[in-house]
C-alpha cells in the first residue's frame, strides 16, 4: 500500500523520512496522538482486572528519570563543590 497508510511499526528504517514527510502534525493531531498513547497505557497497565502495582510504578519511575533528566546540570555542577 502507499507509504502513508501504514502504521509507525510497519515502516522499514530506510523509509522513515519519508514516511515522516507524509504525516501531519497539526496541534489537534499531537494532542489526539498524546490522548491515544495514554488510553492505551492506562488500559493495558493501570486499567486491568488482575493488575498490580507495576503501572503506577513505571509511572513514577519515569518521572523519576526524567526529573533527574531536567536537573542534571544542577546536581553535577552542586557534585564538585567543597563543604569547609
Amino acid at each position: 500500500g502507499p507509504l502513508s497508510a501504514q502504521p509507525l511499526m510497519d515502516v522499514k528504517l530506510g523509509e522513515l523520512p519519508a514516511w515522516l514527510t507524509t504525516c501531519n502534525f497539526s496541534p489537534l493531531r499531537l494532542l489526539g496522538g498524546v490522548q491515544k498513547a495514554w488510553s492505551s497505557y492506562y488500559d493495558k497497565y493501570i486499567n486491568v482486572k488482575r493488575g498490580g502495582p507495576a503501572g503506577i510504578s513505571m509511572l513514577l519511575a519515569g518521572y523519576c528519570l526524567l526529573s533527574y533528566g531536567w536537573n542534571y546540570q544542577h546536581i553535577k555542577c552542586h557534585r564538585w563543590r567543597k563543604y569547609h
